[in-house]
């Protein structure tokens, strides 16, 4: 295993967005002015969103984009997987990766380990399979 190229975690992390956020985009087309639908769905999304990111990464190591990619969320310090709590702070670490004008989100195309400061903060990495 390798430390994942920034491009393949671009594609994970689109797919997981647009797959937990199908049930907004799908209420937004067939019934924009209802509110209540709109509430429901969104969330929905955030169940969705909840369960894909944080549960399954945590104790899997993959989210469903990661597994499309076939890529694997680890703890640097060798211990898997890397647990519910820990993927919920990296998410909400990438609020890092946001402040500095985005630096942080495409840090990894330089960085020996490809991690995001996210990541540092988590002491995460995302791996891919050999080829």
């Amino acid at each position: 295993m390798s430390y994942a190229h920034w491009s393949m975690r671009v594609v994970a992390y689109l797919i997981d967005v647009l797959a937990c956020g199908a049930p907004n985009i799908i209420a937004g087309v067939f019934d924009p002015g209802h509110p209540g639908i709109q509430a429901g769905l969104g969330v929905l999304s955030l169940l969705l969103f909840a369960y894909n990111r944080w549960y399954l990464a945590g104790r899997t190591g993959q989210s469903w984009g990661k597994r499309l990619m076939d890529l694997r969320l680890i703890r640097l310090d060798g211990t898997e997987p890397v647990g519910v709590l820990r993927a919920f702070l990296r998410d909400l670490a990438h609020l890092l990766d946001s402040i500095p004008c985005y630096i942080g989100w495409f840090w990894p195309l330089w960085d020996r380990r490809r991690q995001t400061f996210a990541d540092k903060v988590a002491s995460t990495g995302v791996l891919a399979a050999e080829e």
